[in-house]
């Protein structure tokens, strides 16, 4: 009795002997799959950064000179929301001026105003403010 060699894979096959079949092809849309997948999930993530706050109210408000706005909340995080001048409510401030593409706070005279740095998207600003008397 003999013991069986092991088969030269790289030996050509014996005559007579059944062919092997190729192997399958790789699929070519993989690759696009897998960056379709990543953009998508880039804008996913961009959509939700950007509309997030102004869903849930907490986007920063890009007033305009003259108007009223009140600031409640931590030093670090404040919100701001526009409000009517005569409200009389608590924390109303005037808008005395608006400097675009800054968050110099020194922009604004820090003798009379209070100053402001906000973001809105991409837009960075800072609001002046001056502190409108109680009613």
């Amino acid at each position: 009795m003999t013991t069986p060699q092991p088969s030269d894979p790289f030996a050509a096959p014996a005559p007579g002997a059944p062919e092997q079949a190729p192997a399958p092809e790789k699929k070519k849309g993989g690759l696009l799959k897998k960056i379709g997948g990543i953009v998508v999930l880039v804008i996913v993530a961009v959509a939700v950064k950007v509309g997030l706050p102004h869903l849930t109210g907490d986007a920063p408000v890009h007033a305009k000179v003259g108007e009223c706005v009140t600031v409640t909340g931590p030093d670090d995080a404040p919100k701001v929301d526009t409000q009517g001048c005569d409200s009389g409510k608590a924390a109303l401030f005037k808008v005395a001026a608006v400097h675009e593409g800054t968050f110099d706070l020194g922009k604004c005279d820090q003798n009379k105003y209070s100053a402001l740095a906000q973001q809105l998207g991409s837009d960075k600003f800072v609001l002046c403010l001056e502190e409108v008397a109680a009613k």
